[in-house]
């Protein structure tokens, strides 16, 4: 391999010649090669995105030539086709609060900004990875500012519409089985009856209130600390830059991001990406809730609860024949264990930031951007491969229904709590339905207890 010899401020480092990036992140490679996971592109095209627009913003402003300036744009919008991605190396696990990503970023544009121009790959004085590339910025606005441009464009592009499907999905399922009355199941025991429908109208319900909350914690994205550069005081930028800048960051996105009117809360704090963290976590545990109860009523098929029947797609077994698992709730429980792991390093990561600063945003970064991809991804396949496929087992359900001692709760009004207990007691003692028990001990005539045990009352 051929390298080349680039200068810092520690002295000399050989990069690879073919290398678009320079000495600042080969240092970061040859120190931290940690776990191979690199930050999601949707945050290095962010990145890439605040480049560009501060190039535009610096040459308004005249601090940025228009040449130099011209070239750093025509290498942003390059990254941002999907080029040269392989030269954005840094491991996850890096120097703290971003500046090795955010320099990886600066050396690629800025070499490719010098090629561009014709010169050769290292020569700063064409473009300048800091002064020019750089310029009006810090890694501790312009980190924050991407992750909050990432992950609002991610919710919206992805996470959110799987949401709103799966919801709908349920929405489906509870008018389709709307008449289906069971047996309802609380402390995992019989309780008194409920529709099949009802039971998917919970479960609609509780997915619409995931995605309210996560809009109201996306929204808290729009806010960016653009311009606060290092402890946001806005030092070496120009004044008219942060509101320029914006300008071109909203007409690439589509997105109406506003400048914070307090650069300091936003540096110093990750409030709006706890709040993210925090709606993820609750979709994690909303929808592990519903998988864990699919996962019941479709227990056996012959020795559980057995009342629905889940998409079959793939054999369950490697040691008994014709052994099929829910696998698509399975599926989706492990996605949410592993999302709310990733919430709590979020959390211990916020709570650990220190004065003006905090240098643990990569592994946020990563986190929240990862979560949402998962999430996005589990939810899809839990809708297409499980959800809509779901049918009900009309005969279990019934048997069920006949044999449901809870039914005695209708009762009560009748011949009060404690005789409507022992009738429910000799039911299960006897294996009897409620309305053989009744009948053979006369409690009610036949047609009274007809109407007074019907589900159908109960729903």
């Amino acid at each position: 391999m051929k390298y080349r010899t680039e200068s810092d401020v520690l002295g000399k480092v050989r990069v690879p010649e073919e290398a678009y990036y320079g000495s600042e992140t080969q240092r970061t490679v040859n120190n931290f090669q940690i776990s191979g996971l690199k930050i999601d592109w949707r945050f290095i095209e962010s990145l890439v995105l605040i480049k560009k627009a501060a190039a535009l913003a610096n040459m308004s402003t005249g601090k940025l030539d228009r040449r130099r300036g011209s070239a750093i744009v025509k290498a942003c919008n390059e990254i941002l086709s999907g080029k040269l991605s392989e030269h954005f190396v840094t491991d996850v696990f890096q120097a703290g609060a971003g500046t090795s990503t955010n320099m990886n970023a600066n050396e690629v544009i800025a070499n490719r900004a010098i090629t561009i121009l014709k010169g050769k790959k290292g020569d700063y004085k064409v473009v300048h990875p800091n002064d020019h590339v750089n310029m009006s910025q810090s890694t501790n606005d312009i980190f924050h500012s991407a992750i909050h441009i990432s992950c609002y464009r991610v919710i919206g592009e992805t996470l959110l519409p799987e949401l709103k499907n799966l919801s709908n999905a349920l929405n489906r399922k509870a008018k389709q089985f709307s008449k289906i009355i069971k047996v309802g199941r609380t402390h995992l025991q019989d309780a008194v009856p409920i529709t099949l429908g009802q039971e998917f109208r919970g479960y609609a319900g509780a997915i619409s209130k995931t995605i309210d909350n996560l809009r109201y914690a996306q929204h808290a994205l729009l806010e960016l600390p653009l311009g606060g550069t290092a402890v946001g005081t806005g030092i070496n930028a120009d004044k008219t830059y942060a509101r320029n800048a914006l300008k071109q960051i909203n007409m690439m996105t589509g997105c109406r991001f506003f400048i914070s009117d307090n650069k300091f809360k936003v540096q110093q704090s990750q409030q709006d990406e706890l709040m993210v963290s925090n709606a993820l976590k609750e979709i994690a545990i909303a929808t592990g809730k519903i998988a864990n109860d699919l996962r019941l009523m479709t227990s056996g098929p012959r020795g559980g609860i057995g009342e629905i029947i889940l998409p079959e797609l793939l054999p369950g077994s490697s040691i008994m024949p014709g052994k099929i698992n829910p696998s698509v709730p399975e599926m989706l429980g492990m996605v949410g264990f592993e999302v709310i792991g990733l919430s709590h390093t979020i959390d211990i990561s916020a709570a650990s930031g220190q004065l003006e600063l905090n240098v643990f945003m990569p592994i946020v970064a990563y986190n929240l951007l990862f979560s949402i991809n998962i999430l996005s991804n589990a939810i899809h396949a839990f809708t297409e491969s499980c959800i809509t496929g779901i049918r009900a087992k009309k005969g279990t359900i019934a048997w069920h229904l006949n044999m449901d001692l809870s039914i005695a709760t209708a009762l009560t009004p009748y011949i009060g709590y404690a005789k409507a207990s022992k009738i429910a007691r000799e039911a299960y003692l006897g294996r009897k339905s409620i309305m053989e028990v009744c009948i053979e001990k006369k409690i009610l005539d036949r047609r009274t207890l007809q109407r007074v045990l019907d589900p159908k009352n109960a729903v």
